[in-house]
């Protein structure tokens, strides 16, 4: 399975660009915003890839990063929604978009993709509804991965270090808490309600880790979604 690619971006087309990854030029489709964000010709590139095997076909699709990855995927599990109709909905609303129309029921948001009718887009909310808080809280993981990488790193001691004990439960939980609030401000949500929310379902709940939280979260929020 190719996971991902990195080498130097030889042509790009309407839908999909050629990567050269050490002398080999592989074809890799992407959405829209993933090509609008692609380098200039020449110039290196990177990109996480998925490959679809059909009987009489292989075709890689190519994502800006891993969370646009797991949320393509996520779509091609629905009925009806191939690869080409996944893509035209991250091109058209992004991974956050995508997210934030599952957790509100915006059929219609869903809908505003190319080739995308108002039943396959239902289809996609009823189906997804449920199982979008887990990549919801991935998104979270991945964004607090990428502030811990932006931080300066201390020297290393000279002496070993010691193995790190195991989080406390305590320690745990407020590490799902976190997460949970974060995916549900990257909704859209306010920082206020979104808090109020998690701070509810952690009383109720205090065994939930982040995707029960955001999927509890969402349930009582959504009477506030418009």
């Amino acid at each position: 399975m190719i996971g991902k690619l990195s080498g130097r971006l030889d042509w790009r087309g309407a839908d999909h660009v050629l990567i050269d990854v050490r002398g080999v030029g592989y074809i890799v489709y992407v959405n829209e915003r993933t090509l609008a964000a692609m380098p200039a010709i020449g110039e290196a590139v990177a990109l996480y890839t998925d490959l679809v095997v059909r009987e009489d076909l292989l075709q890689l699709f190519g994502f800006a990063t891993m969370l646009d990855k797991e949320w393509h995927k996520l779509l091609t599990t629905v009925q009806g929604v191939g690869a080409k109709a996944a893509m035209a909905m991250m091109g058209t609303l992004g991974a956050e978009g995508v997210a934030r129309a599952i957790a509100l029921g915006d059929a219609r948001a869903i809908q505003s993709a190319p080739g995308v009718g108002p039943k396959l887009a239902q289809r996609v909310i009823l189906e997804l509804k449920a199982k979008a808080p887990g990549v919801m809280a991935m998104g979270a993981k991945l964004g607090a991965v990428a502030e811990a990488d932006d931080a300066v790193i201390e020297p290393m001691p000279t002496a070993p270090p010691r193995k790190a004990a195991p989080a406390s439960a305590q320690q745990a939980r407020a590490a799902f808490t976190a997460d949970a609030l974060s995916a549900l401000i990257n909704l859209g949500y306010a920082q206020g309600e979104a808090a109020q929310a998690v701070s509810t379902i952690a009383a109720e709940q205090p065994e939930a880790d982040t995707a029960v939280m955001i999927r509890a979260a969402l349930k009582l929020l959504a009477p506030k979604a418009r």
